[in-house]
């Protein structure tokens, strides 16, 4: 009632003045008619009611032209000021707008321009048929307030009629309980809804991402705390439980008198800085349901170990993330039994274990299966009975050791180039006895013959190719790192250029060198003789796989290039050290090495190439080369694209730089006869005889001895001796020893070694003064010039 003069006024404030005056005469005139009959009824005398309807409109006339003559004061028209309607409106929880009648939008708040951008409420989302019969009505009734869903969000929206005149629509829009279940849940326990879920056997608790309790209903309160009125908000969730030896979970004020509990736990909020909220559903079934228990789960997803879980017929239930990575399998391709991993011929062998394993006692064993991706490399799987965790009866445990295995790959590797190298420098010593007395009866035997004689070119035949055999066998003692070495300090683009024009003579037309030299590169410390040695075989290989490719041209790439500590750092190789190193790299356009082949290249008498075409000591020679001169090399390659083998070799920083050594011009045949008693110690008859021989035949006297104790007991008889010649490798007492307690006897006395093996090893061994070396097999001549040189130090 109190509202009614307040609407009248607001009816006649929107009514125009011409209009007003015109219902006012109106009224006058027919309250004057009306009166005038009234009187008229009461007295019966026409002219009193005419007369008193007269006066009515006479007054009615007057108040017309007082209206004109004085109009109220007009009131100024006050500017609705919207920015100031904007800011007062960004709450940040309500997106708020605002049309008028006409359905244009007069005003949005920040937050609805967030969500709904610049478009009208009524032409929101696919309920827009919806919104615009909500929009009628809120015009119609003034409020209205309902649900919906608008542009993928679950909204609560209020429309209020409002303004001056009632002439807009202020629609206000909020986040339904659906986008935000953690804020409502709280308020929803204390209800009688979670009241509903207790009477149904569910207890339901909302725990926060520190794990405390949030809330929780009556039930499970009653459950955890013994009654419905304890302080359970902000409790350690964990503490309320406990656990038994069988596995099930029991409420701790329970203990083991209690049902076992099921968990199921559901992550919300997932986006908060304060971590997962979690709703935990508590039921008292003790695992009678499918599958596994959640809490179980997210344990064994956090493990490093891989594990998985298996029921009574093998099939999987649960596998974590290490368990898929160890045993390589593909995604979206979960297997459905632990036999689907492994090749066919585990299959059975699995299967029967789980089977054993889930039906026996709780005991745990390990079975060696081959992966379908790694069928090369046995790993152990262990399988374990699992009991109270319900309907998984089996555990099973894979380590992801790929890199352990691809360890033990290069450690086997590793070993098993040392046991070739040993035994290819073992068979290089012997084969060099051999070539030693063969060369030698050769070159005795051309002393009594001259060129153009019957013999002399069968003789020389047999040298040569007694000297091709030698060189097989430097290759083997370069493999095994055992040769003998001449370092000089050298720039590798110097020896490059010393053999670029062979390099392209082996090519060929066909195939382009292209060579590029990096710039300030350091120098290094090798034999420059089989730095060339390891260019020229790497160049022919790389000639080799172009034309096994078939294609009528290819390209050779040689660069040097510089390798600083901080590039080696970052590369975090297992076998490179990190040091300064100037490297030298061949790259080629040929066939690739497959990837079964690329760990056995290096090895001594491996080839892919077709018989008669290759002896397998190319790559090993560079191998021992590069490695004895301290460097490394690796290959890397792709089946159809190429292949690129880089040699690293650490630079050489020397304090001071020291003379060259003057070359002694070599000896002339007259000057290589001497005299003098020479002791020879060599194992080998075949060597000692032509050793022997050779002495001889050059003035000096020579005693023999077989071994180290019988040339000692020659040097006790009283012999003047002026030169030792002997072997390095003897039974009972090899040469160093020898050499040792001669010269505990006879400080001045020289030596000269004579080894199949290199120099370095036996300056390892013993480092004496005036003490020379002659590598076998060697010549007459050689060994002539070997001794003179030696008597003279």
């Amino acid at each position: 009632m109190n509202a009614a003069p307040a609407q009248l006024a607001k009816i006649a404030a929107r009514i125009p003045a011409q209009t007003a005056d015109r219902l006012v005469g109106a009224a006058v005139a027919g309250g004057a008619i009306l009166s005038g009959w009234i009187v008229f009824k009461a007295v019966g005398q026409p002219a009193i009611a005419a007369a008193f309807g007269g006066t009515v409109i006479a007054l009615g006339v007057l108040l017309l032209l007082a209206r004109h003559l004085y109009p109220p004061p007009a009131r100024a028209e006050r500017m609705t000021d919207w920015a100031l309607v904007r800011d007062a409106a960004d709450n940040g929880e309500t997106a708020l707008a605002v049309i008028d009648r006409n359905g244009r939008l007069v005003c949005t708040n920040a937050l609805y321009d967030q969500w709904f951008g610049s478009a009208v409420p009524t032409d929101l989302g696919a309920e827009r048929a919806d919104l615009v019969g909500a929009g009628r009505a809120a015009w119609r009734d003034g409020h209205l307030a309902l649900t919906a869903r608008i542009a993928t969000r679950n909204v609560t929206l209020d429309i209020a009629r409002s303004g001056q005149g009632d002439d807009c629509l202020v629609w206000r829009f909020r986040e339904g309980v659906e986008g935000n279940p953690a804020a409502a849940l709280p308020a929803l326990l204390d209800t009688g809804w979670g009241d509903r879920l207790g009477a149904a056997g569910i207890m339901i608790a909302l725990i926060g991402g520190e794990g405390r309790v949030r809330a929780a209903n009556r039930v499970m309160i009653l459950r955890a705390t013994g009654r419905t009125d304890a302080p359970i908000a902000g409790r350690d969730f964990v503490t309320l439980l406990t656990s038994s030896s069988d596995g099930a979970i029991r409420f701790a004020q329970e203990g083991l008198t209690g049902l076992p509990l099921r968990l199921l736990q559901i992550p919300l909020d997932t986006g908060r800085e304060d971590g997962d909220r979690i709703i935990v559903l508590i039921d008292d079934e003790g695992g009678s349901g499918t599958g596994t228990d959640v809490p179980l789960q997210m344990l064994l997803s956090m493990l490093p170990l891989g594990l998985a879980l298996a029921d009574r017929d093998g099939r999987f239930l649960y596998l974590n993330d290490a368990f898929v990575r160890a045993a390589g399998v593909a995604p979206n391709a979960t297997p459905v039994y632990p036999g689907d991993l492994v090749i066919r011929e585990d299959k059975a062998a699995v299967a029967d274990a789980v089977r054993r394993f889930a039906n026996g006692q709780a005991v745990s064993g390990d079975i060696a299966v081959r992966l379908k991706d790694r069928p090369d490399d046995p790993v152990a799987l262990t399988i374990a009975g699992a009991r109270g965790l319900g309907e998984a009866a089996v555990l099973l445990s894979l380590k992801d050791n790929s890199e352990e295995s691809k360890l033990q790959r290069q450690v086997a590797q590793a070993t098993k180039m040392q046991a070739v190298g040993q035994l290819a420098g073992g068979v290089a010593h012997d084969f060099n006895n051999i070539l030693t007395g063969i060369l030698g009866h050769c070159d005795l035997m051309l002393m009594r013959h001259t060129p153009g004689d019957s013999d002399y070119d069968d003789i020389q035949q047999i040298r040569n190719n007694s000297n091709r055999a030698a060189g097989l066998t430097r290759q083997l003692l370069a493999f095994s790192r055992q040769q003998t070495l001449r370092p000089q300090v050298l720039q590798l683009p110097d020896v490059v250029s010393e053999v670029s024009n062979l390099l392209q003579r082996l090519l060929g037309e066909t195939v382009d060198l292209v060579i590029n030299h990096g710039r300030a590169l350091g120098a290094v410390r090798a034999d420059p003789g089989q730095i060339e040695q390891v260019i020229v075989n790497l160049v022919v290989n790389a000639r080799d796989a172009i034309q096994a490719k078939g294609d009528k041209a290819g390209k050779v790439t040689l660069k040097t290039y510089r390798v600083t500590a901080d590039e080696v750092r970052k590369l975090d190789s297992d076998f490179l050290p990190v040091a300064d190193y100037t490297a030298l790299s061949v790259s080629d356009t040929g066939t690739g090495i497959a990837p079964e082949n690329l760990s056995k290249i290096f090895e001594p008498f491996f080839t892919t190439k077709d018989v008669g075409k290759g002896t397998g000591l190319g790559l090993s020679t560079v191998y021992g080369i590069v490695k004895q001169s301290g460097g490394f090399i690796f290959a890397d390659s792709e089946l159809g694209q190429g292949t690129t083998f880089s040699v690293f070799l650490p630079v050489h920083f020397e304090a001071e730089a020291k003379p060259a050594p003057v070359a002694t011009p070599a000896a002339k045949p007259a000057e290589l006869w001497g005299t003098g008693t020479i002791l020879l110690v060599e194992d080998e008859d075949m060597v000692r005889a032509v050793a022997e021989r050779a002495l001889v035949r050059h003035g000096y006297t020579v005693l023999t001895a077989a071994h180290g104790e019988e040339a000692m007991a020659i040097l006790g008889t009283g012999t003047k001796i002026d030169l030792i010649v002997s072997d390095v490798v003897m039974p009972t007492m090899d040469g160093p020893t020898l050499g040792r307690a001669a010269r505990a006897e006879f400080p001045d006395l020289p030596i000269l070694f004579m080894s199949g093996y290199a120099e370095e090893q036996l300056r390892k061994t013993i480092d004496l003064d005036r003490m020379g070396f002659i590598p076998k097999p060697f010549s007459v001549k050689a060994l002539a010039e070997a001794v003179q040189a030696t008597l003279a130090l």
